[in-house]
């Protein structure tokens, strides 16, 4: 019998900045890594969970239907 656990580790496929695939891990630390399309180095962090009734800090304004810029 195998038992299969997950790894506290997510592996991202694509680079944020360009969109490429090309990524490998930076350093062995967690979170690190380097793109070799765009060549920057970056790390992924959890910030946390957010709540599902989330509202949002004040001072922000909810864009107003119909107002998109259609030029």
């Amino acid at each position: 019998m195998t038992i299969t656990t997950m790894s506290s580790r997510a592996e991202i496929y694509h680079c944020p900045f360009c969109g490429e695939e090309d990524i490998r891990p930076h350093s062995a630390t967690t979170g690190e890594w380097e793109c070799r399309s765009c060549l920057r180095a970056f790390t992924v962090t959890l910030l946390g969970l957010i709540r599902p009734d989330f509202s949002p800090p004040d001072g922000y304004a909810e864009p107003v239907e119909g107002s998109e810029d259609r030029s």
